[in-house]
């Protein structure tokens, strides 16, 4: 893998839901909060926003907005250690299926040499993408 190549997470799921409800828990910040992180989240293209745990803080940026559909925002992380250095991109994209919505996530801009935030970033996405899922259908009954 040359230095400019970058590796991405991908976690899909079929969710019984329609994008509507999804959307809810990707852009409310009280949502965000109970499936990933502290925020202070607004889906408006350019707005600044941090996601905190105790671990640290991500510094963010919305890239893209399309309402129901899709979302982008940067994740950025500052890290003593280069290999937990990160400047990635997060996409969402929702789509419409005869039983609810297909979800797509992807985390992209892992170097080659982050391969540990890669591992962690995958295990990670997959226990976040579960927590999304049992929120909105909570929400949902």
């Amino acid at each position: 893998m040359s230095t400019t190549e970058t590796l991405s997470v991908v976690v899909e799921r079929d969710i019984p839901f329609p994008p509507e409800k999804i959307w809810r828990a990707l852009t409310e910040p009280k949502l965000i909060e109970e499936w990933l992180m502290k925020n202070d989240f607004k889906p408006e293209v350019g707005h600044h926003f941090n996601l905190s745990q105790d671990w640290g803080t991500l510094d963010c940026q919305v890239v893209a907005v399309e309402t129901y559909r899709k979302l982008s925002y940067t994740w950025n992380f500052a890290h003593d250690d280069p290999a937990y250095n990160m400047k990635s991109v997060v996409l969402w994209t929702l789509t419409p299926i005869a039983n609810g919505t297909h979800l797509r996530m992807q985390h992209q801009g892992f170097r080659s040499d982050q391969q540990a935030a890669f591992n962690g970033a995958k295990w990670g996405w997959q226990k976040f993408m579960g927590n999304l899922e049992q929120l909105v259908a909570r929400s949902a009954a």
